[in-house]
C-alpha cells in the first residue's frame, strides 16, 4: 500500500471513529473494526482504496450491450400502491397511510412485517419474465436483492428476515439468477438496504391525532414482544433497525433525502449495523456471482462514515477476476460520483440523462411507472410508451451511456397487460434497429435539433427527465459503428425530407464523402450533400414504428 493510500484509509478510519456513537467506538476500536474486515475478501488485485479502485475498467460487454432491464421487485409490491410504501404507511395522514388503514388496518396493529407476511409471489414465472425480457432487446438482467425495507430477498444467513424464511417462503435471487444464466444473460443485482437505518424511522413514531394517538407503530417491537404472533421467534429490529434516536428534523419528510449521504443529522449507524450489512452483501456476491451490482447510495453504502463499500467494490472486482480466469468482468454503480470516482466504478443517473458525450461509460436507471408496481399506474394508464422508451434509449447511447430499464411486477409476481403491449413494441423496433444500438460507441456530437439548447439540467441523483423540450422529427441522435454513422430521428418529416446540418458539404465533423444513405430495414434513399446539411428522401412508405427512424451513413 503507497503512502497516499495508507493516508486516505487513515483519514476514513478517523472520520468513522468521531462519526460513530462515543459510547460504541473509539478512534482506536474504529480502526479495530475496520482492519478486522479485511480478514473476509477475497484476494486479489483490487484492494479497498479509491487510489487501487481506479485502476478498474469497464468491461466491453457492458459498453456494448447498452439496454438491460430490472425487477424492482419485493415486498412493497404487495399493496400495489407504489413507492416507498414500507416508509409512507407511518406517516400519518399520507397517501399510503390512509390506503394502509382501509386495506389492512392500523399501523400499530399491522405493521409492515405483516405486509411481508401477506406477500406469497404465487404467479412467479422467472423463467418467463426473462425469456420475454431478453427476446425484448435487454443484453443484461437486474433484480432487486433487498430494499430499504431490509427483507433480504435469498436463503441469507445473516439476516433472519429473508424470503425464504417469511413472505414468500422462495429464494427469488435464486430463481432469478437461474432465470437469467438460462438466458444467457448477465446477471445483476441491486443492494438498497444500507439507509434501512434511518429510512424506517417513521416506524418509531405514532398518531398525534385520532382515536388511535400515541399509540406507537410496530418498529420499536422486540422479539419479546411475538410470543403467540406469527413473527414468534424473529426480532422485529433485525428488520426495522429502529433501536436508535431520531436523526435530526425526523419528523420533516425532506430531511432524509439532505441526509441521504449520511450528514446534515442523520443518525448514524453502529458498528453492528455495518458489520451486517457487509456480511449480507458478501454472502449475495460469494452465492450468487452477479456480474452486476447497483447501489442505491451515494457514492457508495454507508460511506464516508465508514468504508464498507470501499471493501465490497474490491471484493466484487477480485472475485469477478478469479470466476472469469484473470479477466474483470464486473460492473458496479453508483450516483452521485466525482471524477475520480466515475474511473472506480460506473456513474448511474436515476430517472434523467447527462447532457454531454461522458468520457466514462455511465448509466440511467429508469422506470416505466413507478419503482414499485401501483395498480393506479395501470389504471389511469401512467405507463411511458415505448415510443419514450425508444427516444430515451438512443439518446443515452448516444451520449456514451446505458438504459437499465424496470419493468414494474405485481405482488403476485406478473405484470400486467399494458406492460406487455409496451415490451412488445420496444421488440418489434429493436427486431428491425438494433444495429444502432448495440456495439457502438458516440459520434464526435451525439445529435442535434431544438430539443438540445432546452436540456433540463441534472438534479442530484439525476431527475432531469421529461423536464426539457419534448423531441421531434428535428431531434435526432448520432451513433457509430467502424465507418458506419447512425442518425436516429425522433419522427417522421412531413415533408419526407430528413435534414442534417453537421453532414453539411465540408463540414469539419465529416469530411469524407458520404457514398450511400439507407433506411435501416429498408431501402436505399436518395440523398443531396450541399452547403447547408446532407438531405435525405426517405420513402413514399412510412413504417409502422416512425417515430424513430434509423438512417445507416456509410
Amino acid at each position: 500500500m503507497n503512502k497516499k493510500s495508507t493516508m486516505h484509509r487513515r483519514a476514513l478510519i478517523q472520520q468513522l471513529a468521531l462519526s460513530l456513537p462515543v459510547y460504541l467506538l473509539s478512534k482506536q476500536a474504529g480502526a479495530a473494526f475496520l482492519e478486522s474486515l479485511g480478514e473476509q475478501f477475497a484476494k486479489g488485485p483490487f484492494k479497498a482504496t479509491w487510489d487501487s479502485l481506479q485502476g478498474y475498467k469497464v468491461p466491453d460487454w457492458y459498453r456494448n450491450a447498452k439496454f438491460g432491464i430490472w425487477a424492482h421487485w419485493g415486498p412493497q409490491c404487495e399493496p400495489e400502491h407504489g413507492d416507498w410504501y414500507a416508509r409512507g404507511m407511518y406517516e400519518e395522514g399520507s397517501d399510503h397511510y390512509k390506503y394502509h388503514l382501509q386495506k389492512y388496518g392500523h399501523p400499530s396493529k399491522f405493521g409492515f412485517k405483516d405486509v411481508i407476511h401477506q406477500w406469497k409471489a404465487e404467479q412467479w414465472d422467472p423463467e418467463q419474465l426473462v425469456a420475454l425480457y431478453k427476446r425484448v432487446g435487454a443484453k443484461y438482467f437486474f433484480a432487486m436483492a433487498n430494499h430499504h425495507d431490509n427483507l433480504d430477498l435469498w436463503n441469507s444467513r445473516h439476516q433472519p428476515w429473508n424470503s425464504v424464511n417469511v413472505g414468500p417462503k422462495k429464494d427469488i435471487i435464486g430463481g432469478w439468477a437461474k432465470a437469467a444464466r438460462k438466458h444467457g444473460l448477465p446477471f445483476g443485482v441491486s443492494v438498497h438496504a444500507a439507509h434501512a437505518w434511518t429510512w424506517f424511522e417513521t416506524a418509531q413514531r405514532s398518531d398525534k391525532s385520532g382515536a388511535m394517538a400515541g399509540i406507537p407503530y410496530d418498529g420499536k417491537l422486540t422479539k419479546a414482544d411475538g410470543k403467540g404472533a406469527w413473527w414468534e421467534g424473529l426480532d422485529p429490529q433485525a428488520l426495522y433497525a429502529q433501536n436508535h434516536p431520531l436523526s435530526e428534523n425526523s419528523r420533516n419528510g425532506s430531511a432524509l433525502h439532505r441526509q441521504w449521504h449520511w450528514g446534515n443529522g442523520a443518525a448514524v449507524p453502529t458498528k453492528e449495523y455495518c458489520d451486517k450489512f457487509l456480511k449480507r452483501t458478501l454472502e449475495l456476491i460469494d452465492k450468487y456471482e452477479p456480474e452486476l451490482i447497483y447501489f442505491d447510495d451515494t457514492v457508495l453504502p454507508l460511506y464516508p462514515v465508514s468504508d464498507v463499500g470501499l471493501q465490497i467494490a474490491a471484493h466484487h472486482y477480485n472475485q469477478s477476476i478469479k470466476r472469469n480466469k484473470g479477466k474483470l468482468q464486473a460492473v458496479l454503480n453508483g450516483k452521485i460520483l466525482d471524477e475520480m470516482q466515475r474511473k472506480c466504478m460506473v456513474w448511474d443517473i436515476e430517472r434523467g440523462q447527462s447532457n454531454v458525450i461522458e468520457p466514462f461509460t455511465w448509466q440511467t436507471d429508469t422506470c416505466i411507472g413507478g419503482w414499485h408496481y401501483d395498480k393506479r399506474a395501470y389504471e389511469n394508464k401512467w405507463y411511458k410508451s415505448a415510443k419514450i422508451v425508444i427516444h430515451t434509449l438512443a439518446d443515452i447511447v448516444s451520449k456514451n451511456g446505458n438504459l437499465l430499464l424496470n419493468i414494474p411486477v405485481k405482488g403476485n409476481g406478473t405484470i400486467d397487460d399494458q406492460e406487455t403491449a409496451i415490451l412488445e413494441e420496444i421488440a418489434a423496433w429493436m427486431n428491425i434497429n438494433a444495429e444502432c444500438i448495440y456495439d457502438t460507441r458516440p459520434w464526435k456530437i451525439y445529435g442535434e435539433g431544438p430539443a438540445i439548447s432546452e436540456a433540463a439540467p441534472l438534479s442530484a441523483q439525476g431527475f432531469n427527465e421529461g423536464k426539457g423540450k419534448r423531441f421531434g422529427p428535428a431531434d435526432m441522435r448520432f451513433t457509430v459503428k467502424g465507418d458506419t454513422l447512425y442518425a436516429i430521428v425522433f419522427g417522421w418529416p412531413d415533408n419526407g425530407k430528413v435534414t442534417i446540418k453537421s453532414l453539411s458539404e465540408g463540414n469539419a465533423l465529416r469530411t469524407a464523402a458520404i457514398n450511400k444513405a439507407e433506411l435501416v430495414g429498408g431501402p436505399e434513399l436518395r440523398f443531396q450533400r450541399n452547403r447547408d446539411a446532407l438531405e435525405v428522401t426517405l420513402p413514399d412508405n412510412r413504417p409502422a414504428l416512425s417515430y424513430a427512424v434509423v438512417l445507416k451513413i456509410s
